[in-house]
Protein backbone atom coordinates (compact mmCIF):
# COMPACT_ATOMS: atom_id res chain seq x y z
CA UNK A 1 0.00 0.00 0.00
CA UNK A 2 2.54 2.42 0.66
CA UNK A 3 4.89 2.03 -2.26
CA UNK A 4 1.15 3.01 -3.82
CA UNK A 5 -0.20 5.77 -2.25
CA UNK A 6 3.78 7.08 -2.56
CA UNK A 7 3.76 6.55 -6.86
CA UNK A 8 0.27 8.11 -7.21
CA UNK A 9 1.53 11.42 -4.70
CA UNK A 10 4.96 11.45 -6.54
CA UNK A 11 2.97 11.41 -9.95
CA UNK A 12 -0.05 13.72 -8.96
CA UNK A 13 2.52 15.70 -7.55
CA UNK A 14 5.04 16.12 -10.72
CA UNK A 15 1.15 16.68 -12.79
CA UNK A 16 0.27 19.74 -10.70
CA UNK A 17 4.54 21.18 -11.05
CA UNK A 18 3.75 20.81 -14.63
CA UNK A 19 0.69 22.84 -14.89
CA UNK A 20 2.06 25.63 -11.98
CA UNK A 21 4.82 26.20 -14.69
CA UNK A 22 1.55 27.54 -17.06
CA UNK A 23 1.56 30.22 -14.20
CA UNK A 24 3.80 32.58 -16.51
CA UNK A 25 1.02 32.75 -19.09
CA UNK A 26 -1.85 32.31 -17.03
CA UNK A 27 -1.13 34.49 -13.85
CA UNK A 28 -1.16 37.28 -17.21
CA UNK A 29 -4.51 36.43 -18.35
CA UNK A 30 -6.65 35.03 -15.50
CA UNK A 31 -5.45 37.53 -12.36
CA UNK A 32 -4.74 40.48 -14.47
CA UNK A 33 -7.36 42.88 -15.07
CA UNK A 34 -8.11 44.22 -17.29
CA UNK A 35 -6.46 42.14 -19.73
CA UNK A 36 -4.19 43.91 -22.63
CA UNK A 37 -2.53 42.79 -25.36
CA UNK A 38 0.72 42.60 -24.45
CA UNK A 39 0.03 39.58 -21.91
CA UNK A 40 -2.16 38.04 -24.23
CA UNK A 41 0.98 38.51 -26.66
CA UNK A 42 3.14 36.56 -23.86
CA UNK A 43 0.93 33.95 -23.30
CA UNK A 44 0.31 33.14 -26.77
CA UNK A 45 4.30 33.15 -26.88
CA UNK A 46 4.59 31.04 -24.24
CA UNK A 47 2.33 28.52 -25.64
CA UNK A 48 3.78 28.76 -29.00
CA UNK A 49 7.06 27.63 -27.12
CA UNK A 50 5.13 24.15 -25.55
CA UNK A 51 3.77 23.80 -29.11
CA UNK A 52 7.11 23.51 -30.95
CA UNK A 53 8.79 21.68 -28.26
CA UNK A 54 10.44 18.44 -28.49
CA UNK A 55 7.75 15.59 -28.96
CA UNK A 56 10.14 13.23 -25.97
CA UNK A 57 9.20 16.17 -23.44
CA UNK A 58 5.35 14.84 -24.53
CA UNK A 59 6.59 11.21 -24.48
CA UNK A 60 7.57 11.61 -21.09
CA UNK A 61 4.97 13.37 -19.55
CA UNK A 62 2.36 10.51 -21.23
CA UNK A 63 4.31 7.94 -19.76
CA UNK A 64 3.95 9.48 -15.90
CA UNK A 65 0.37 9.59 -16.51
CA UNK A 66 0.17 6.03 -17.57
CA UNK A 67 1.84 5.56 -14.45
CA UNK A 68 -0.56 7.56 -11.93
CA UNK A 69 -3.13 5.98 -13.54
CA UNK A 70 -2.27 2.12 -13.74
CA UNK A 71 -1.33 2.55 -9.80
CA UNK A 72 -4.92 3.77 -8.58
CA UNK A 73 -6.24 1.19 -10.73
CA UNK A 74 -4.35 -1.16 -8.99
CA UNK A 75 -5.14 0.16 -5.75
CA UNK A 76 -8.57 -0.55 -6.46
CA UNK A 77 -8.08 -4.20 -7.31
CA UNK A 78 -8.00 -4.83 -3.24
CA UNK A 79 -11.49 -4.09 -2.63
CA UNK A 80 -11.78 -2.42 0.33
CA UNK A 81 -14.09 -0.20 1.26
CA UNK A 82 -11.13 2.73 2.03
CA UNK A 83 -9.42 1.87 -1.46
CA UNK A 84 -13.22 1.77 -3.23
CA UNK A 85 -14.11 5.52 -1.94
CA UNK A 86 -10.49 7.31 -2.11
CA UNK A 87 -8.88 5.73 -4.97
CA UNK A 88 -12.47 5.79 -6.59
CA UNK A 89 -12.54 9.88 -5.97
CA UNK A 90 -8.56 9.69 -7.08
CA UNK A 91 -9.44 7.76 -10.78
CA UNK A 92 -12.40 10.17 -11.15
CA UNK A 93 -10.41 13.58 -10.61
CA UNK A 94 -7.41 12.07 -11.79
CA UNK A 95 -9.52 11.06 -15.63
CA UNK A 96 -11.16 14.07 -15.66
CA UNK A 97 -7.99 16.02 -15.34
CA UNK A 98 -6.34 13.61 -17.93
CA UNK A 99 -9.51 14.01 -20.21
CA UNK A 100 -9.73 18.21 -20.27
CA UNK A 101 -6.05 17.98 -21.12
CA UNK A 102 -6.21 15.79 -24.07
CA UNK A 103 -9.43 16.97 -24.95
CA UNK A 104 -9.19 20.75 -24.81
CA UNK A 105 -5.60 22.02 -23.91
CA UNK A 106 -3.21 19.85 -25.73
CA UNK A 107 -5.59 20.37 -29.27
CA UNK A 108 -5.99 24.33 -28.65
CA UNK A 109 -2.15 24.73 -28.08
CA UNK A 110 -1.07 22.29 -31.48
CA UNK A 111 -3.86 23.60 -33.49
CA UNK A 112 -3.07 27.57 -33.13
CA UNK A 113 0.25 28.06 -31.47
CA UNK A 114 2.52 25.80 -33.26
CA UNK A 115 2.60 28.40 -36.21
CA UNK A 116 2.33 31.59 -34.28
CA UNK A 117 2.46 34.83 -36.59
CA UNK A 118 5.67 37.47 -36.29
CA UNK A 119 3.71 40.41 -34.33
CA UNK A 120 4.73 43.23 -32.27
CA UNK A 121 3.39 43.09 -28.46
CA UNK A 122 1.43 46.29 -29.11
CA UNK A 123 -0.84 44.84 -32.25
CA UNK A 124 -3.99 43.53 -31.16
CA UNK A 125 -4.61 39.94 -30.25
CA UNK A 126 -7.35 38.13 -32.60
CA UNK A 127 -10.45 36.98 -31.12
CA UNK A 128 -10.11 33.17 -31.80
CA UNK A 129 -6.26 33.10 -30.07
CA UNK A 130 -7.88 35.83 -27.42
CA UNK A 131 -10.75 33.30 -26.08
CA UNK A 132 -8.30 30.27 -26.83
CA UNK A 133 -5.59 31.62 -24.59
CA UNK A 134 -8.27 32.66 -22.01
CA UNK A 135 -10.37 28.75 -21.82
CA UNK A 136 -6.33 27.64 -22.19
CA UNK A 137 -5.92 29.59 -18.60
CA UNK A 138 -9.15 28.37 -17.06
CA UNK A 139 -8.43 24.71 -18.23
CA UNK A 140 -5.06 24.66 -16.55
CA UNK A 141 -6.80 25.87 -13.24
CA UNK A 142 -9.51 23.52 -13.41
CA UNK A 143 -6.97 20.77 -13.61
CA UNK A 144 -4.75 22.34 -11.13
CA UNK A 145 -7.97 22.08 -8.62
CA UNK A 146 -8.26 18.48 -9.31
CA UNK A 147 -5.39 17.11 -9.44
CA UNK A 148 -5.16 19.29 -5.44
CA UNK A 149 -8.37 16.94 -5.09
CA UNK A 150 -6.38 13.25 -5.36
CA UNK A 151 -3.71 14.89 -3.09
CA UNK A 152 -6.37 15.31 -0.58
CA UNK A 153 -7.89 11.96 -1.09
CA UNK A 154 -4.52 10.16 -0.83
CA UNK A 155 -3.90 11.78 2.19
CA UNK A 156 -7.64 11.42 3.67
CA UNK A 157 -6.91 7.90 2.42
CA UNK A 158 -3.42 7.69 5.01
CA UNK A 159 -5.52 9.58 7.85
CA UNK A 160 -8.21 6.84 7.62
CA UNK A 161 -6.02 3.67 7.31
CA UNK A 162 -3.39 4.96 10.05
CA UNK A 163 -6.76 5.58 12.52
CA UNK A 164 -8.05 2.10 11.76
CA UNK A 165 -4.67 0.75 12.55
CA UNK A 166 -4.63 2.97 16.22
CA UNK A 167 -8.09 0.96 16.83
CA UNK A 168 -6.94 -2.51 16.00
CA UNK A 169 -3.95 -1.69 18.13
CA UNK A 170 -6.04 -0.52 21.26
CA UNK A 171 -8.33 -3.97 20.30
CA UNK A 172 -5.35 -5.90 20.67
CA UNK A 173 -4.19 -4.54 24.09
CA UNK A 174 -7.46 -5.16 25.17
CA UNK A 175 -7.94 -8.60 24.06
CA UNK A 176 -4.53 -9.77 25.33
CA UNK A 177 -4.51 -10.80 29.16
CA UNK A 178 -1.78 -9.16 31.31
CA UNK A 179 1.03 -11.28 32.27
CA UNK A 180 0.84 -12.58 35.76
CA UNK A 181 3.14 -12.63 38.01
CA UNK A 182 4.56 -15.84 39.03
CA UNK A 183 3.89 -16.51 43.03
CA UNK A 184 6.57 -16.96 45.97
CA UNK A 185 6.57 -17.67 49.15
CA UNK A 186 7.24 -15.30 51.52
CA UNK A 187 10.50 -15.22 53.41
CA UNK A 188 10.41 -13.87 57.01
Amino acid sequence: MGVRAAVVVCVTSFLLGSLFTHWIADSLTLWKSPTNDQYLWTAATYYSIIANGPAQIQYAVAAIVLLGVTTILWSLRDGRAGNLMFDGGSIFLFCTTIWMYSYSVLPTIFTLFKDLPPHPKTDAVPQELQSAILDLASTNLICSVALTGVLGLQAGRFWAESADDDDDEIESLKATPAPSRAKTPLTE
